[in-house]
């Protein structure tokens, strides 16, 4: 039975236009909106027998929007500017091509904004969630010095680059992840159900001593299912939180930020990634004309570690008084690589730091995708003897009282 849908949109000028449909589901009724030439805000069922919904529901098919998928329609953006369409029109085709309801939903208010006389800048600056300072900054420059199209292009390429990064992390943290999981998993399964039913066994057979490793497993279970866990897991919780809210103040980040690079197998993995993205999103900046300063701040903003940020920082207040770039990288070569302070300090001799920044990107991708195959060939292999030595000892240790018990029983 059809219901009846309340629901709020903004129209082709941007005001917001409120009204009722009927309909069979709220996502029918947005798509019906859509084609009316409608942008839904919000569509929620309206109450029968009495009952009142406050809250609106979201539409359906509004997810996340990946990197992956911003950097496609920047692609796709940059052909059609550059094929001649005029701004409005290109965004309106936008708005058609893109598959994320999400990222339609926004190129049509970005549309709108640019068809009522504003820079594309501007209105890109009103989403900061998915257009950043960073790309807002190169879209400016763009449009300043008339190269709108080159700088799309520059900016997909560097969120394509950004994605395939994550992709690689992802795929190195995924494995070990997934193996822990099972380990704690199987942990607890054995020490919740199987180990009782063992300590009722070993009570069954007399009072003799235990062996030691069977003591110590029986401890363990006894500790975890008893009251006392409930309040270590709370702690445990309470902690978590805390430090959770102390890595977002500056000075948690900056400490936990530097403790990641220097982490024991993933700390050089965060560490070329981190070099491979101040290095890649630094040229983007240079080449697409922005300023060098600023293109320092939106470096150290976009370099998605605080250690990295503070050395960029560093740099622009030594360009701001006249020195080398490399002079402060020199003094922090725990964070960034003589190599990478080499090829800078070459780069602002020649006049192309933005060139040899790039190549200092490529290298540092190459060495991410090289750190991510070596570290899959070395944990999957350690892993699994991990979680096999832990069950192992676990069975063992719960069947030794058994083999005991079975020398000293008399033989007929």
């Amino acid at each position: 039975m059809p219901l009846v849908y309340d629901y709020k949109v903004r129209d082709q000028q941007g005001q917001l236009v409120e009204g009722a449909l009927e309909g069979d589901s709220i996502d029918l009724i947005a798509r019906r909106l859509r084609e009316m030439g409608y942008l839904p805000v919000s569509v929620k069922a309206r109450a029968k027998r009495g009952f009142k919904w406050n809250g609106n529901i979201q539409i359906p098919g509004l997810t996340r929007i990946k990197t992956s998928e911003l950097a496609v329609a920047t692609r796709q953006l940059a052909s059609m500017v550059d094929s001649g369409l005029s701004l409005v029109r290109a965004l309106d085709v936008m708005v058609s091509q893109v598959e994320n309801t999400q990222l339609a939903a926004i190129f049509r208010e970005v549309q709108t904004d640019v068809g009522r006389g504003l820079a594309l800048h501007q209105a890109l600056s009103r989403h900061p969630k998915v257009f950043d300072n960073l790309y807002v900054s190169m879209v400016q420059a763009g449009e300043a010095g008339g190269t709108l199209d080159m700088v799309l292009v520059q900016l997909a390429t560097l969120l394509e680059k950004k994605a395939a990064i994550i992709r690689r992390v992802r795929s190195a943290m995924t494995y070990p992840a997934v193996v822990a999981t099972v380990m704690i998993v199987i942990f607890l399964a054995m020490i919740t159900f199987i180990v009782p039913i063992f300590k009722k066994i070993f009570a069954s057979l007399g009072g003799a001593k235990l062996p030691l490793p069977t003591r110590i497993v029986l401890k363990i279970s006894s500790i975890l299912l008893s009251p006392w866990a409930l309040l270590v897991l709370a702690v445990i919780i309470v902690a978590i939180l805390i430090f959770l809210r102390w890595k977002r103040t500056l000075s948690g980040r900056r400490a936990w930020d530097g403790f990641k690079l220097k982490f024991p197998v993933f700390g050089p993995l965060m560490h070329k990634v981190a070099i491979s993205r101040f290095s890649s999103s630094f040229a983007s900046l240079l080449a697409s004309g922005v300023p060098m300063l600023q293109s320092l701040d939106m470096t150290a903003e976009a370099s998605g570690n605080q250690a990295v940020a503070d050395v960029l920082i560093e740099a622009k207040e030594a360009v701001r008084q006249g020195r080398s770039i490399a002079e402060p990288f020199a003094r922090h070569d725990d964070i960034i690589p003589n190599l990478v302070t080499q090829m800078v300090e070459v780069g602002e001799r020649a006049g192309s730091l933005d060139t040899m920044l790039l190549k200092v990107a490529e290298f540092y991708d190459q060495e991410v995708e090289e750190t991510v195959n070596s570290l899959s060939s070395l944990l999957e292999p350690m892993l699994t003897v991990i979680m096999g030595l832990m069950v192992g000892v676990m069975v063992v240790s719960l069947y030794l009282p058994m083999f005991d018990y079975v020398k000293h029983v008399p033989t007929s």
